[in-house]
């Protein structure tokens, strides 16, 4: 499928819901044919497009892709909704109906459809987050401790990126307003190339996620693929969840971007995560 031809620059949103209409899901730029592309040139074209993350294809063939992700300020290594957008973006093609996907965090397997992809996270992790790091971040958060879930503990996750998660009660949730300077020099200090996940847990399946992202460029992040599969990987390792479980995130209402999530937490392996993507338009990149 790959081609020595201009690369061809498609935008998407990723994580749609069934009725939230043009404006749900999480935009980001997909690049297919980036063969021709430096370093520098994609960085532009994320910064061009303004969207949290564009994905860069490569090498592309029915089965498999290099790919690569820029925000508007630098490469990271993974980004769960631009990997779902370029999965439904390459099986429209003809890709599929699995594609291996060779990321800067790993190989990631897409199961694909023309409107939907589920990708197989890289291998997560769960550490305890450090007690004079969290009280910072609660400060940048313009939030307390009092504010916490007493029954579901902060933590550092990794599911393709690196994150600190925050479940809190509602009404925390709710009058969120974080101070994104703040929240940027710690992002740059601990390295954190992913959101900071702020959740509330609905139901035992259902949570809302909020995700703050001024390392990304933007305010808040719509949808975050890796968060949602650290969140699983959280959720396992500490016992908060029945084996086999699946769950749901809904994300980015806040910022007038609706978007699900869907979730699945083996009892052992790899978090999978879902969604849906369409096509915004299509334009070009020599």
């Amino acid at each position: 499928m790959g081609s020595t031809a201009a690369a061809r620059t498609l935008k998407y949103r990723a994580f749609t819901t069934p009725d939230g209409g043009p404006d749900s899901g999480n935009p980001a730029g997909v690049v297919l044919d980036a063969e021709r592309l430096s370093e520098n040139d994609m960085l532009s074209i994320a910064a061009d497009l303004g969207f949290s993350e564009t994905a860069f294809l490569t090498e592309i063939t029915d089965r498999s892709a290099r790919i690569r992700y820029f925000t508007p300020r630098a490469e990271i290594a993974f980004c769960g909704h631009a990997t779902i957008a370029s999965g439904v973006a390459l099986a429209r093609q003809g890709a599929g109906p699995v594609i291996e996907l060779r990321t800067n965090a790993g190989e990631v397997p897409v199961e694909v459809t023309p409107e939907r992809a589920t990708l197989t996270a890289v291998e997560t992790a769960v550490e305890p987050l450090d007690p004079s790091t969290l009280s910072e971040l609660l400060e940048a958060l313009r939030l307390t401790e009092a504010d916490l879930d007493p029954a579901l503990p902060p933590a550092f996750i990794r599911g393709g990126n690196p994150h600190p998660l925050v479940p809190v009660r509602a009404d925390a949730l709710a009058r969120l307003d974080h101070d994104a300077d703040a929240v940027l020099t710690l992002q740059n200090r601990q390295g954190w190339d992913g959101t900071v996940p702020v959740v509330h847990r609905v139901s035992e399946h259902r949570f809302f996620s909020r995700n703050p992202f001024p390392r990304g460029g933007i305010r808040e992040d719509p949808a975050t693929g890796s968060a949602a599969a650290g969140l699983g990987a959280y959720l396992r390792h500490g016992g908060h969840v029945a084996s086999d479980a699946e769950i749901t995130v809904e994300q980015g209402s806040e910022v007038g971007r609706p978007s699900l999530i869907s979730v699945t937490i083996p009892s052992a392996g790899r978090i999978r995560v879902t969604g849906t993507a369409d096509e915004l338009g299509a334009g070009s990149s020599d």
